[in-house]
């Protein structure tokens, strides 16, 4: 077989995924096996492959390809989201730049652009994680807009309604003037920022006198419809039942008392501005204040203003203080930190609105939310989150569902012409049929009736995503839904935890009654080395795709993985996914090296051999319960640190070592057969990891079934294991270290044979062939005295020596055994700490407290070795 001196990932990567998608390996269909689902976090259709796609991907398939070599019918269902505000934006954009503005069109022209653009744009990123290896079910391919996904989100949104849970009212908002839309509570973030604190004075009616109110938005003077003192605030008690007049617009507004009002911040009077404020718009209502909107959509101020029309907001509190500051109004500045909303989506300053909007209540639907949440039903990993969501459920707000974009799913309200009436239907159709009903006019055409423009948060289809992919909203029960729901895992960042998380819970239990998964994982967030978040702002953000030209599919899979513990940030840089890298090319040599050796069927197996094949064994069981633990509690980067070291410190270090044969040799067919086998056995232990070389390697091992799969071997149980066996080759390693650093401390070639002799009272000869070879000696005897002229090696069970005559330097031993001796005190008094602290020994497990005393009598044995040879040194030669 010719195999290929270099490992070349690009070919191998871009042959096995068309193999395996030509095959149809990756699909799923409900069968008799038990099944292991995961739904993707649908990206946004605009979005392409980042750093945190990577990671959480890259898990997701890792979990996946282990399900399905568990014999599980593993399904994975990949698909977008549609993205209201980013995909318009971007539409917006190119028709922008076409010479287009979206007024100029209607919104039918629109759409037509939009889909277009989706067409063009919307599979980028799912063909970007074919790169990275991803094993979805491609059949299954779900876009949040797609026909079947629609209709769902329409059946739920009129279904809600008519169970009185949507409703449509006038509320404060937050609006997000670049997207030109209402956005829901949970996608503002706050950020501390400095801001001015403006004392600006008000002229008091029918008098010289003046009140002074600081505020960080002058601009909003202009739509103030009061200024509110607290009761009990003595500074002011001339000031009731008074009036005062707005500057710039000199609008006479009343003197109002309300305990909300500090009067320990800024002068204590608070100037009320209903229609751009949340709290000044409670006290609106209490009092029965008018409300002067002075925005447009866009931040804007519109002609209510009176001053500054057109101008935007910002631009607006410039000329407003430069106005207050001309006419004396303008009393001081001062600096102020305080809290700023920005869009999540546009990084737009939030304004706080009074608008017309759709809403979903939702304190009803949290409570078996995080009723199954904090009983287990649904595990939240790591536990730490629970507290959060628990904060967010038991803090939960009515969900602002509708945005004033036209890219989206159009609510299905349709207003009556003449009236201020609606119905809510899921089609025109029936809409008709219900606005006949209502009105009692059955003379009503479609022409009589409008849907509202508006179309549903986005999220309002993707809380809806692990039932609606399997058509469950439609067709409840269907045989999809039975099989696959609910799913198994759901691999995502902790900042929608609410977002998406939360809702997808509430919906399940709602439409399904049922969890719809049994798992959250949340991974950390991808940062660079100096701990900032990757972003294309920041230029610290590498293309995952020259990565994976560079380091291999597998290599950045494995690099990303190597240090990502659930919920905690990974740091990263190009070393991770190089150390991936160089995984892959250790193993490739270590299957060439294999490859190369020729058999000799007659040949007797060496007892080194014989041994090293028999710890081996016993070591890959170890090894597999070690993986499966850390599997089962979700330490996936452990589970690949195990394999990782299984393969690069056990098999190819130390097995391979022992078991080749010199120099064009043959090796024995027994030896081979079993190399081989383990090789197997770690390269499916290695799959779900790094796919791609193991699929090759695989193939090229033995000569396969035209249409098999390394993905579909049965991953290897781990059985009981023999740890005798295991903690002896451990002893022998350490043998063979003192005997190589031997030679290296005397300069003596790995060619001249050296004799190890053992001082113990019991000591286990099984390993002695393999340390014989690995040491190159010629015997190894046993004594019952100290040896002198030797250097010495020892540990709490024996003492080994190596004769050394005049090579032996007396006063450098006496030096490592002080140090040695220093050093084993040290660790014995750390341990006598933890037994001595009754605190410990109450509440640590009997295993660990067991493990504390084996820790201090080795450690005793050892010292009293040690102390004895440096007093047999120091006789001979003298205190050094």
């Amino acid at each position: 077989m010719d195999i290929p001196a270099k490992y070349n990932p690009g070919q191998v990567e871009e042959k096995w995924y068309s193999y395996w998608l030509e095959n149809g390996f990756f699909r799923s269909v409900p069968n008799e096996r038990e099944p292991y689902t995961i739904v993707i976090p649908p990206p946004n259709v605009t979005g392409v492959l980042h750093m945190g796609h990577m990671l959480n991907n890259s898990i997701q398939d890792i979990l996946i390809r282990r399900a399905r070599m568990l014999g599980k019918n593993a399904c994975w269902v990949p698909g977008t989201d549609h993205a209201s505000i980013a995909t318009e934006a971007r539409v917006v954009d190119k028709l922008r730049n076409e010479g287009i503005e979206k007024d100029q069109i209607t919104r039918e022209q629109f759409l037509e652009h939009a889909w277009e653009w989706k067409r063009k744009h919307g599979g980028i990123i799912l063909e970007q994680l074919k790169k990275l290896g991803a094993s979805c079910d491609w059949e299954r391919t779900k876009f949040t807009m797609d026909d079947i996904m629609s209709e769902s989100v329409i059946r739920v949104f009129v279904d809600l309604y008519s169970k009185g849970k949507i409703y449509r009212a006038v509320r404060m908002v937050n609006w997000d003037p670049q997207a030109k839309t209402a956005i829901s509570d949970e996608e503002v973030n706050y950020h501390e920022v400095t801001s001015k604190l403006y004392y600006v004075k008000y002229r008091i009616t029918g008098s010289e006198g003046f009140l002074t109110v600081a505020t960080t938005r002058p601009e909003t003077i202009l739509g103030d419809t009061a200024v509110c003192i607290n009761p009990f605030d003595e500074r002011y008690r001339h000031l009731k039942g008074k009036k005062v007049v707005v500057p710039l617009v000199n609008r006479i507004v009343p003197v109002i008392e309300d305990e909300y009002v500090d009067m320990e911040f800024g002068t204590g009077c608070l100037k009320i501005t209903p229609a751009h404020d949340v709290n000044d718009y409670e006290i609106g209502l209490k009092f029965n204040l008018p409300v002067i909107d002075i925005f447009n959509d866009d931040g804007t101020l519109n002609s209510r203003a009176e001053v500054f029309v057109g101008t935007d907001r910002f631009e607006a509190r410039e000329l407003v203080v430069k106005r207050l500051r001309e006419e004396g109004l303008l009393v001081r500045e001062e600096e102020f930190v305080n809290k700023i909303g920005y869009s999540e989506r546009t990084e737009s300053v939030i304004e706080p609105r009074l608008s017309m909007q759709w809403f979903l209540k939702m304190k009803e639907m949290a409570v078996p939310a995080l009723e199954n949440v904090l009983n287990g039903q649904i595990r939240l990993l790591p536990a730490k989150y629970i507290n959060t969501y628990r904060y967010w459920m038991e803090n939960i707000r009515d969900w602002c569902i509708s945005r004033q974009l036209w890219w989206g799913h159009r609510i299905p309200a349709y207003y009556i012409e003449g009236s201020q009436d609606y119905v809510v239907a899921t089609d025109l159709e029936s809409a008709l049929k219900l606005a006949k009903e209502k009105t009692r006019n059955q003379k009503l055409t479609v022409s009589d009736l409008h849907q509202d423009e508006d179309v549903l948060d986005t999220w309002f289809s993707s809380w809806l995503w692990p039932i609606s992919v399997f058509d469950g909203i439609r067709n409840p029960g269907n045989p999809d839904m039975k099989y696959y729901y609910p799913t198994n895992d759901l691999i995502t960042a902790p900042e929608i935890l609410f977002f998406w998380v939360a809702r997808m819970i509430m919906a399940g239990y709602e439409y399904v009654q049922e969890k719809p998964f049994k798992c959250v994982y949340l991974t950390g967030i991808v940062r660079d080395t100096q701990r900032r978040k990757m972003s294309k702002s920041l230029g610290n953000s590498p293309d995952p795709l020259e990565l994976i030209k560079k380091y291999s599919a597998d290599g950045v899979r494995m690099g990303m993985m190597l240090c990502s513990p659930a919920g905690n940030d990974l740091l990263f840089d190009e070393s991770l996914p190089e150390q991936g890298r160089n995984f892959t090319n250790k193993i490739w040599n270590a299957f060439r090296l294999v490859k190369s050796w020729n058999v000799d069927p007659d040949l007797q197996a060496p007892e080194a051999s014989v041994s090293a094949v028999a710890w081996f064994r016993e070591r890959l069981k170890q090894g597999i319960a070690e993986i499966n633990d850390s599997f089962e509690q979700y330490r996936i980067s452990d589970a690949l640190m195990t394999v990782y070291k299984l393969f690069w410190d056990e098999f190819a270090s130390w097995y391979l070592e022992a078991i080749k044969p010199d120099y064009q040799k043959p090796m024995d067919l027994f030896t081979h057969a079993e190399t081989v086998e383990m090789f197997k056995v770690l390269l499916k232990l290695l799959h779900p990891f790094i796919p791609f070389i193991t699929e090759e390697i695989w193939q090229l091992l033995k000569d396969q079934p035209s249409e098999s799969s390394i993905m579909f071997e049965r991953m290897p149980e781990s059985g009981i294991y023999d740890r005798d066996t295991i903690n002896n080759f451990e002893c022998a390693k350490e043998i063979i270290g003192f005997i190589r650093n031997t030679r290296k401390e005397k300069q003596i070639r790995q060619k001249e044979p050296l004799e190890l002799k053992i001082r113990a009272e019991s000591y286990d000869s099984g390993f002695d062939s393999v340390i014989i070879r690995l040491g190159n000696l010629s015997a190894i005897t046993r004594i019952t005295e100290h040896l002198k002229g030797a250097a010495s090696f020892i540990t709490a069970k024996a003492e080994y020596y190596i004769p050394l005559g005049e090579l032996h330097d007396h006063e450098n031993e006496l030096r490592k055994l002080k140090k040695e001796l220093e050093y084993n005190k040290g660790f014995l008094n750390t341990v006598m700490m933890k037994l001595n602290n009754r605190q410990f020994v109450s509440n640590a497990p009997e295993a660990v407290i067991k493990r504390e005393q084996r820790k201090r009598t080795d450690a005793e044995i050892k010292i009293r070795a040690l102390e004895e040879r440096i007093r047999i040194i120091e006789t001979r030669v003298g205190p050094n």
